[in-house]
Order: structure tokens, then C-alpha cells, then sequence
């Protein structure tokens, strides 16, 4: 068995949805792609795919299996395009994480230039708050906010986030301004615990260099930046986010930001890959087009 065609023919039954389909496709009778599935199910001691009389579907295995046959195909096709001296406009897909609200508001439009910019590489973008494995959920390259642990991935800094503190112009205005952190215990607040999963905030202290830990009064806890800005806008009360989750608010004069003076250090936004030899063109040209774009993008938040 050819394991590199049965991997290819794998993942174009996947692509178009029935081994009749990609049979077309490859010019491969049918009993031929059914065979070279089977082959490799057999090799593998799994089943990849659920055959019906009208479609395919992908099994979990499967799913697991064709993520790391297109790297490898797609790793292969690079390799081949280098050795014979084809420097030929990158192709591919390209696989990002990023966290939710960011990806939607900053990534996104980024990525859009990007993929008028190069028409053979597609992007599949992830958009989740819960940090993705780069080898293990085969991710090409991810979106970090946060200092990084120790690892052996590859990080390009990108910019910085600040966490503020903000408010309505309603509840300012009912309960006062607070001149210090020490004063948001007499104000009710909303606890987003992605950032905070108990109810006490750290800030910078004007006079030492030590965090300030104030304990709050949430009278609402949400998982969720957007939870916590629509409440806040609503006077329900004081919020604490990264500044881009509360930035259109602000600008609108639905929020302000209070305690500024008292902000911690900005967290640093990181561009993340795996360190893992040549990095693939679709990849080096992604972090050429992207990092500066970026770069901008944040500067101006």
C-alpha cells in the first residue's frame, strides 16, 4: 500500500463528501478509492470514516488522522517545491488560533488583506478563549495575550494589552468616581473570572512596587469580556477587562475608564509557532505580511 496516495485519496473523500465525488476527481474508479480507504483503515487497525448510501463522515480518529495527512501532504508538496528550485507564490492552508473577541475584532480583518494578498493559501481561524495545543490540536500558529511559559515554540512580539477598570457615565455619577483602587469596595462591580476567578483585582501602587490586591463586591460574575461590558454599560457595575474588549464602548461614551493611573503592566500579545526547522513559506509570509499590520493595529487601541 502506498500510504502517501491513500492519505491523498483520503483526504479528497473527505473534501468533496463521497468516494464517487473524489473518484471523479482523481479519475479513479470507484472500487479503486474504496479500496485504498479500506487499505489504509486496515493498516491503522481504526475506522475513519461512517458510510452511509447518501454521504461520508468523518469518525474522531479520522478527524485526527486527515488534520496531521494534510500537514504531512502539504509539508511534502513544500519540500518537493524547494528541492526542485520552485520558489512559486506560497500555498496551503494555514491554521491560527485566537482568543474569541480579539481574533473577531483584530485578527479577522488582518487575515482578510492577507488572503487577498496571497489567493493560494487559505486560512482556517480559530476563534477560542481556551488556549489550543499547537502540535497536538495541529495548529500552525496561535494568538497569545499573556506572558508565555517557558517552551520551545517561537514567539514574535506583536504589542501589548492593558487590563482597565471601567464604568457607565450612570453609575459614576451615582455612586462617584474612585480616586483609588482602594475605593472599589464601596462601588458594586462585575467580575469577568477569566481574568479574576476570585473576586479580588490587583493593581499598580503609586507608591510601591508591590501589586495592590483589593477585594471586590461583584454583584455579578460572567465568563465572558462581553458579558461583562454589556452589563457594565447597563450600570450594573464597575468591570474590569483587556482594553480591546471594552475599546468600541469607550469610544462610543458608554464606558469609561476610571484607575487608570493604577493599571498593572500591559500583558504582551505574541504572534506563537512551533520551533520545528524551516518554517513553511505560507507561514513566513503570514508572519512578513502580518506582524507589523499588527504591530499598528494594537499600537492604536
Amino acid at each position: 500500500m502506498d500510504r502517501l496516495e491513500a492519505m491523498a485519496v483520503l483526504l479528497r473523500v473527505a473534501e468533496r463528501g463521497s468516494f464517487s465525488a473524489a473518484g471523479r476527481e482523481l479519475h479513479m474508479p470507484l472500487a479503486t478509492v474504496s479500496r485504498k480507504v479500506g487499505e489504509l483503515e486496515a493498516h491503522l487497525g481504526t475506522r475513519l470514516l461512517l458510510r452511509t448510501t447518501r454521504k461520508v463522515a468523518l469518525t474522531d480518529a479520522g478527524a485526527a488522522y486527515l488534520a496531521s495527512a494534510r500537514r504531512i501532504l502539504g509539508e511534502i508538496e513544500e519540500a518537493e517545491r524547494v528541492a526542485a528550485g520552485e520558489f512559486q507564490a506560497p500555498r496551503g492552508e494555514l491554521v491560527l488560533t485566537a482568543p474569541l473577541l480579539f481574533g473577531r475584532l483584530v485578527i479577522l480583518p488582518v487575515v482578510t488583506e492577507f488572503l487577498a494578498a496571497y489567493p493560494e493559501i487559505d486560512v482556517r481561524l480559530l476563534l477560542s478563549d481556551r488556549n489550543l495545543h499547537l502540535v497536538d490540536d495541529h495548529v500552525d500558529m496561535a494568538v497569545r495575550i499573556g506572558a508565555l511559559p517557558d517552551s520551545s515554540m517561537i514567539a514574535t512580539r506583536i504589542g501589548a494589552m492593558r487590563t482597565v477598570v471601567c464604568a457607565s457615565p450612570e453609575l459614576i455619577d451615582r455612586h462617584g468616581e474612585p480616586e483609588r483602587p482602594e475605593d472599589l469596595p464601596l462601588l458594586p462591580c462585575v467580575n469577568f473570572e477569566f481574568l479574576s476567578s476570585a473576586p479580588i483585582w490587583s493593581f499598580r501602587s503609586s507608591t510601591a512596587e508591590a501589586a495592590v490586591e483589593v477585594a471586590i463586591r461583584p454583584r455579578l460574575s460572567v465568563s465572558t469580556a462581553e458579558a461583562a461590558v454589556w452589563a457594565a454599560e447597563r450600570a450594573v457595575g464597575v468591570t474590569r477587562v483587556l482594553h480591546y474588549q471594552c475599546a468600541d464602548a469607550v469610544r462610543a461614551g458608554a464606558l469609561r475608564i476610571i484607575l487608570a493611573a493604577f493599571e498593572p503592566e500591559p500583558r504582551p500579545v505574541h504572534l506563537l509557532h512551533a520551533a520545528r526547522g524551516t518554517l513553511p513559506s505560507k507561514m513566513r509570509v503570514f508572519l512578513d505580511f502580518t506582524t507589523e499590520r499588527l504591530r499598528k493595529t494594537l499600537a492604536a487601541l
